[in-house]
């Protein structure tokens, strides 16, 4: 069976792309999230780079 990274339809705050990458690596979406917090106010790129996996992460099932 083929693991495939999609944005989550069940746990999404924003765009899914969190809940995505949890389900992914079977972790909890919580500790993504925070991660991605921490990334942002690392100079502030973790925004574009929400944005542009938003964009190119396919919706999930």
């Amino acid at each position: 069976m083929e693991k495939r990274l999609y944005r989550s339809q069940t746990d999404r705050k924003i765009a899914g792309v969190c809940g995505g990458i949890a389900e992914y690596f079977g972790v909890d979406s919580t500790l993504i999230r925070l991660g991605w917090i921490l990334f942002m106010f690392a100079g502030g790129s973790g925004i574009l780079a929400y944005i542009i996996a938003w964009l190119i992460m396919p919706e999930g099932n």
